[in-house]
């Protein structure tokens, strides 16, 4: 299965972003209005800068204290990031994502992003593949 049929799939193709500037605390906010784990961090909602997922807060505020949720997204967001296109195969992508232990990951054609992609929607769409695999076989088997 390729990243594009994944996000075909999902209900909301959209990618949520927020610009460097704007406070963790707001970035916070955001994540939970929204029940999401991540949000991209652009100034343009095309171009992808870094990420902050809920994990990166979580962890400097931990180290930190409670202050740096009044610094701007770009103290905290992961800007070494890793993308994929919509041509990559789901397996890929789950590798990828299990061997850099993040969860989310931005979709990017021609350097604009056109989705992100999350660890659960990669594992849905495996077992949905696995699924149809089994009752194929399982048909092959009974002569259907």
């Amino acid at each position: 299965m390729l990243v594009q049929q994944i996000l075909k799939s999902k209900a909301d193709d959209g990618v949520v972003s927020i610009t460097p500037e704007a406070l963790v605390s707001d970035a916070a906010a955001l994540l939970s209005a929204r029940k999401i784990g991540s949000v991209v961090v652009s100034t343009d909602g095309r171009v992808a800068l870094g990420i902050l997922s809920e994990r990166d807060i979580v962890r400097e505020i931990g180290k930190r204290g409670h202050g740096c949720l009044s610094e701007p997204v770009s103290k905290m967001m992961t800007t070494n990031l890793v993308t994929c296109d919509s041509f990559q195969t789901a397996d890929a992508v789950l590798h990828t994502m299990t061997e850099g232990r993040f969860r989310h990951m931005p979709v990017v054609e021609d350097g604009q992003m056109v989705g992100l992609i999350t660890l659960g929607d990669v594992v849905k769409a495996r077992l949905a593949e696995l699924a149809m695999e089994k009752d194929a076989l399982e048909g092959m088997i009974m002569g259907h």
